[in-house]
């Protein structure tokens, strides 16, 4: 099974046919998708001028697209790199659980509930910006674009293209689109509106 720079090296190799370099770069996002496979492969196409469904897409639109995925993966292992770090210092220092800890959910590091929703920006820029977030204390606003809006799912899955489908995860941004998890929310944030009205 090829790895990231395997394939990363595909999508440049001139030596490919299109259609093999637009697919090395699909199998990229098996490997890193920050916002999930179809929402990553959307905004890449939207920014660089690919039609999702082009098998013989520009060379150089596919490689501009590479590079954009390539910054910020190369922004998001610096942070798990640097959190594993922080992790064994308080290990050593006796604390043993973190306060808390980004749970990036298999390939997606912030995971959008609508692919055709989501954040403004380059994908490097976002991950910085959630960086930032992520070292500082858990606040009430999305840790990407800082909305206050932050609406809950529906609770039954199947109504809907995306109802339900994340209501576990936490509420969704209603600037952005992403799903916030609870980790990154103070604990009123967290309450869902359902729960505060039981209470």
């Amino acid at each position: 099974m090829a790895g990231f720079r395997s394939l990363a090296y595909q999508v440049r190799d001139a030596r490919n046919d299109r259609a093999l370099r637009r697919h090395s770069l699909r199998r990229c996002l098996e490997r890193f998708a920050p916002y999930g496979h179809r929402a990553t492969w959307w905004h890449l196409c939207d920014r660089h001028g690919i039609a999702p469904e082009d098998r013989g897409a520009d060379p150089l639109r596919l490689v501009a697209a590479l590079e954009e995925l390539e910054e910020a993966r190369a922004v998001w292992l610096e942070y798990e790199r640097q959190f594993a770090a922080r992790r064994r210092r308080e290990k050593h220092d006796g604390v043993r659980r973190p306060e808390w800890a980004w749970g990036a959910n298999g390939d997606a590091v912030v995971r959008c509930a609508d692919p055709w929703v989501r954040p403004e920006g380059t994908l490097a820029e976002v991950l910085r910006r959630l960086v930032t977030v992520l070292e500082s204390e858990p606040g009430t606003s999305c840790p990407v674009c800082g909305e206050e809006e932050l609406r809950w799912p529906a609770a039954q899955a199947g109504h809907g293209d995306w109802g339900g489908a994340w209501a576990c995860d936490g509420p969704v941004c209603g600037g952005c689109g992403i799903v916030v998890p609870r980790p990154a929310l103070a604990y009123a944030a967290v309450v869902h509106p359902t729960a505060a009205d039981a209470a």
